[in-house]
């Protein structure tokens, strides 16, 4: 892998609006990357109108193109130091609440690509969000977007993408050069991906449910790489199922899946676990974030567990790690008026062991503790206070855990009332001044958050100063 390239290996998390406690669609990815430390600020783009002549470039490759003059405001989850890294985007809903994550890597097999190989120059991750998310109206359009420029520039690397809208919840995977399928997720499902292909069959006759690029049936047949008698299964075609599969992807997808469908008896390594998924649970942002923070709780597979052999514990590579640079639900409520209903959860360090602040994205800036931040440890900085803290718990997991786990309870109960407050008091807001209302109340809550981080700093570091083994206990007597 080039040193460069950060983006190494996230899980994603997809939920129809029917499947979820609210109606809400929601996407969800860790952002894993390929150093544990690579800072990255959370940012406002400011829409932009009229601006002929503007380009979108990638540090990475050489990438060079054109955008249009267009463009709706969308915050974003950057590299800091992007000229050495790429830009990285990540994730951000636009200003018509069209929310994209990208990207999640996959990887098409050596039969498919020996035919249409990746495109070394080719529109590469670093720069697909800011090619795609501020021009787009609907996650159906984004997808269509995304497949126009991969059929114009080609892709330097397998990629996954997820699209939503207050409706429809898409998942693309581009596999070669040039070739991708997307699939809806039906309203009353879910999906949870991690680093290989996921899609399976692919209905033709279905362009509501699934989109594809141009020729893919044509090139299957033509070099043969159909190893099924009938229909296309997607997976088979183009993924992979290998040793590095079963140990470093599949295990993740079946511990979402047994989350979400404890009922279901599953192999952590059986390369057949489905894409599509349902569940008599209505999902909520809570679960996601169980499942994007965990590492096979309460199973042999968990590295922190006392019980399990060391075999065991390091047998499968776990959701949430410490590479994890930015956690995030991407979340379009149906029950509020959409000038309000998007909501950007964002987890800036461990989601094992830090909280996930909702972000209104109808916002004119973000606050300079998100949007600043500093190549080298600043404790002012979100990215670095939320690290440190997780550093903190884990150093000391056994006497730590659960301060934390009643830490992030707590404030979860705190974020979720701040939510409902925020939704009654902007019923009096409209247009700028609602934008600047919700602003205020993202700062607000981001000071909320830093000052009770800054106290439970407080309680660990007093807790810790009577673990030392530098102890010695004398009869109070002598």
């Amino acid at each position: 892998m080039n040193k460069n390239h950060l983006d190494d290996a996230c899980t994603t998390i997809l939920v129809g609006k029917n499947a979820s406690i609210d109606g809400s669609t929601m996407i969800a990815r860790n952002d894993d990357t390929f150093f544990a430390v690579a800072p990255h600020s959370f940012v406002l783009n400011p829409a932009v109108k009229g601006e002929k002549g503007r380009k979108v470039k990638s540090w990475l490759n050489g990438f060079e193109s054109e955008v249009p003059e267009n463009g709706y405001k969308w915050p974003a989850v950057p590299n800091v130091d992007y000229k050495k890294f790429g830009y990285y985007d990540e994730s951000g809903i636009n200003g018509k609440n069209v929310a994209m994550s990208a990207t999640e890597s996959t990887y098409g097999n050596e039969r498919a690509l020996a035919f249409d190989p990746l495109v070394k120059d080719g529109m590469d991750e670093d720069v697909i969000v800011r090619m795609v998310l501020p021009y787009v109206d609907s996650a159906k359009a984004a997808v269509q977007r995304t497949g126009d420029l991969i059929k114009k520039f080609g892709s330097p690397a397998g990629n996954s993408l997820l699209f939503s809208d207050k409706d429809d919840v898409w998942y693309m995977e581009i596999v070669t050069g040039h070739h991708w399928v997307a699939q809806r997720i039906p309203d009353d499902s879910y999906a949870v991906c991690a680093n290989r292909v996921s899609i399976q069959q692919v209905d033709f006759n279905n362009s509501d449910e699934f989109m594809w690029s141009e020729g893919i049936q044509e090139f299957v047949e033509k070099n043969h790489l159909n190893t099924d008698k009938t229909g296309f299964n997607f997976r088979h075609i183009f993924g992979t199922d290998n040793l590095k599969d079963r140990h470093y992807n599949t295990p993740r997808v079946w511990f979402g899946q047994k989350y979400f469908n404890p009922e279901i008896q599953q192999d952590p390594e059986d390369g057949e676990l489905p894409f599509i998924m349902k569940t008599d649970h209505k999902i909520t942002v809570d679960d996601i974030e169980y499942v994007l923070g965990s590492h096979y709780n309460e199973t042999p597979y968990d590295p922190y567990s006392p019980y399990a052999s060391e075999d065991d514990k390091h047998r499968y590579r776990p959701i949430g790690l410490n590479r994890t640079q930015n956690s995030h639900v991407l979340q379009i409520r149906n029950d509020v008026p959409e000038e309000y209903a998007a909501i950007m959860w964002l987890c800036i360090g461990f989601p094992t062991f830090t909280p996930y602040i909702p972000f209104y994205t109808n916002m004119n800036e973000t606050d300079d503790s998100y949007n600043d931040a500093s190549l080298k440890f600043n404790f002012k900085d979100a990215y670095w206070m939320y690290n440190a803290l997780s550093v903190l718990v884990e150093s000391n997991y056994s006497e730590f855990i659960q301060d934390d786990i009643d830490y992030l309870t707590d404030i979860r109960q705190q974020l979720r009332a701040s939510v409902a407050e925020t939704d009654k008091l902007a019923a009096n807001y409209s247009g700028d001044e609602l934008v600047e209302f919700l602003t205020d109340r993202n700062q607000k809550v981001v000071k909320e958050m830093r000052d009770k981080t800054h106290d439970f700093f407080g309680e660990l570091y007093t807790k810790g100063i009577n673990l030392s083994k530098l102890t010695f206990n004398m009869d109070a007597n002598l």
